[in-house]
C-alpha cells in the first residue's frame, strides 16, 4: 500500500508541476494561439542531454486532438518558448530542441489557433542548401573537358543533374550540395564520384551561403569559418552509400539520371534528399534514395537509404589515410556499435575524428579495400538507416584527444539507445 501511495502522490506532484509549468505561458501567446495540449518529455538518462531533440508524430497529435492546426503552434516548456518545426517525411512530425536534466519529467505546452497560418522565427542553426550556375552555357574547354562558362550561383530546392555536367565542371558551387549545424558541415559530390566530404567549422553561425562564392575552390584554404578539411580522394569519404561487390566499394557511380531536392532547410532540422535512378551495381540497373539530415547542436548526420530489396550489400565507409587506426565497437550493451578513426587526418594538419554509428543487428560484417574502412549491411525490405559523423579540433569547445571522441561516441550510442521518451 505504502508503494502505491509514493506512486500516486509523485503522478499528483508531476500533474501539478505541469499545470504551474503551463501557466509560465505568456498572456499574449495564449490569447493568439488559445487551444492548448499538454505532453510529458522524460529523459531515461542519468545524464543531462543541452540539446535534445523531441519529435512528436502529427498523427499522435491528432489521435489526442483531431482539431490540432500544424500550420499555426508553438510550444512552451519551464516558461521558454521552444525552437521547432514540422517535418513533411514519411510521417509528418514536430521536433522541437530543448534541454532535458538527468532522469528529466519535463512537461511541454503545445498551444495553437485553430485557424490560419502563422510561422514562428527561430535562430538559424541547421542550414541545408544546393546552388548552380543560371545565364552561362557548357563549353568544352581546350583539353576537352565539359565546363559551365560564365552565369552566377542561385539556390534552388531541387536539381535534375545535367547530362554534361560531372566533376569540376564549375556549374554547382562547392560541387554539390551542402548540409550543417552549428558543430560541422557536409558536403557531397553531385557527379559521379558521389562521395560525402566535410566542412570544419570555427564559428558557430551558419556558413554554406557563403562558401564558394569568392573562387569556386577556395573553401580549400583556412578562413575566418574554417576550410574543407578531408582528403577523399577516389573513396568513399565518410558515410557516403556504395556496393560491396566481395572485394571492393562500388560508388554509386553510374547512373541514368539523378535529382537533387533540399527537402527541409529549417532553423532546427535540415534535409537533403537525392534519387539516383538507373544505379548500375554487378547486379543489374536500380533505383536509390538517399536522405540526408542533421539536427541542431548534434554533429551525426542521419543517412537513409532506400533501394530495391535485391541489393543485399550495400555498405558506407571511411576513407582509409595513413597512419591513423581504426576503432569498432559491434558488441555493446546497447544494441548500437560504431567505427571510427582518430588522428592527424585533416587537411588542415591537425586531429580529426570521423565515425559511423548503426544498430549492431544491421550489419553483415565490418571490413575494407585498399581505400576504405567498410561496413557491410543487411537491409530491411530495402532499407539502411544509419549514422555518421566528425569532429574537428578547432571547433569552438571541440574534441582535441581520441579518448575524448571515444567518450563522445559512447554517450551518442547510450542517446540513440535511450531516447526522450514522449507521452501525450
Amino acid at each position: 500500500m505504502k508503494t502505491w501511495y509514493v506512486i500516486l502522490m509523485l503522478l499528483c506532484i508531476g500533474l501539478v508541476a505541469g499545470c504551474e509549468r503551463s501557466s509560465d505561458v505568456p498572456e499574449s501567446i495564449k490569447s493568439a494561439y488559445p487551444s492548448e495540449i499538454t505532453a510529458r518529455v522524460l529523459n531515461p538518462l542519468g545524464t543531462g542531454i543541452a540539446d535534445a531533440p523531441v519529435l512528436i508524430g502529427l498523427g499522435r497529435i491528432r489521435e489526442v486532438d483531431p482539431g490540432f492546426n500544424p500550420n499555426a503552434w508553438v510550444a512552451f516548456a519551464d516558461g521558454e518558448e521552444l525552437a521547432g518545426q514540422l517535418i513533411d517525411g514519411d510521417e509528418q512530425e514536430i521536433v522541437l530542441i530543448t534541454s532535458l536534466k538527468a532522469n528529466d519529467n519535463k512537461t511541454i505546452s503545445l498551444r495553437y489557433a485553430s485557424e490560419g497560418n502563422v510561422e514562428r522565427k527561430y535562430p538559424k542553426r541547421t542550414q541545408a542548401e544546393l546552388s548552380h550556375k543560371f545565364g552561362g552555357k557548357f563549353i568544352k574547354n581546350e583539353k576537352g573537358r565539359m565546363v559551365y562558362e560564365g552565369g552566377v550561383f542561385e539556390n534552388v530546392e531541387q536539381l535534375r543533374v545535367p547530362p554534361e555536367h560531372t566533376d569540376h565542371t564549375f556549374f554547382v558551387r562547392y560541387e554539390g550540395p551542402g548540409w550543417e549545424s552549428e558543430k560541422v558541415g557536409y558536403r557531397f559530390y553531385l557527379d559521379w564520384r558521389n562521395a560525402t566530404d566535410i566542412f570544419g567549422k570555427k564559428i558557430p553561425e551558419p556558413v554554406l551561403q557563403n562558401v564558394g562564392q569568392d573562387g569556386f575552390d577556395s573553401y580549400h584554404e583556412m578562413s575566418d569559418w574554417g576550410m574543407d578539411i578531408l582528403k577523399v580522394g577516389d573513396a568513399l569519404g565518410l558515410g557516403a552509400v556504395g556496393f560491396w561487390d566481395g572485394e571492393k566499394v562500388l560508388r554509386v557511380s553510374e547512373t541514368d539520371s539523378v535529382i537533387c531536392m533540399i527537402t527541409a532547410n529549417g532553423p532546427v532540422y535540415s534535409e537533403v534528399k537525392t534519387e539516383y535512378f538507373g544505379w548500375q551495381t554487378g547486379l543489374g540497373k536500380f533505383d536509390l534514395t538517399s536522405k540526408l539530415s542533421i539536427l541542431a547542436g548534434d554533429r551525426k548526420t542521419h543517412h537513409r537509404v532506400t533501394t530495391d530489396p535485391q541489393i543485399k550489400d550495400l555498405c558506407t565507409g571511411i576513407v582509409k589515410h595513413e597512419g591513423v587506426k581504426i576503432i569498432k565497437q559491434t558488441d555493446g550493451p546497447t544494441g548500437w556499435g560504431y567505427l571510427y578513426t582518430y588522428g592527424l587526418q585533416s587537411l588542415a594538419g591537425d586531429s580529426l575524428g570521423m565515425a559511423l554509428v548503426f544498430r549492431n543487428s544491421d550489419i553483415v560484417e565490418v571490413t575494407g579495400d585498399n581505400l576504405n574502412h567498410v561496413v557491410i549491411f543487411k537491409p530491411m525490405e530495402g532499407t539502411v538507416d544509419f549514422y555518421f559523423l566528425a569532429a574537428w579540433q578547432q571547433e569552438p569547445g571541440g574534441i582535441v584527444s581520441e579518448k575524448q571522441f571515444r567518450q563522445y561516441l559512447e554517450n551518442e550510442i547510450l542517446r540513440l539507445s535511450q531516447p526522450p521518451h514522449v507521452i501525450l
